[in-house]
């Protein structure tokens, strides 16, 4: 069996509020670390989430 291209990632938020997202991200396209800014309802505003390994 082939291996799969894209992996669920993690995006925890630097706010401290322990939020995140789960999604996925292409391994091949993607190299580095993805860091996206997004909504954190528990601070009510936006903010940079890092990657980070899905437990």
């Amino acid at each position: 069996m082939a291996k799969t291209t894209t992996v669920k990632i993690r995006l925890n938020s630097t706010a401290g509020t322990g939020f995140f997202y789960v999604t996925r991200k292409n391994v091949r396209t993607m190299t580095e670390k993805m860091v996206v800014r997004k909504y954190d309802p528990i601070v009510r505003k936006h903010v940079e989430f890092k990657e980070g390994k899905i437990k």
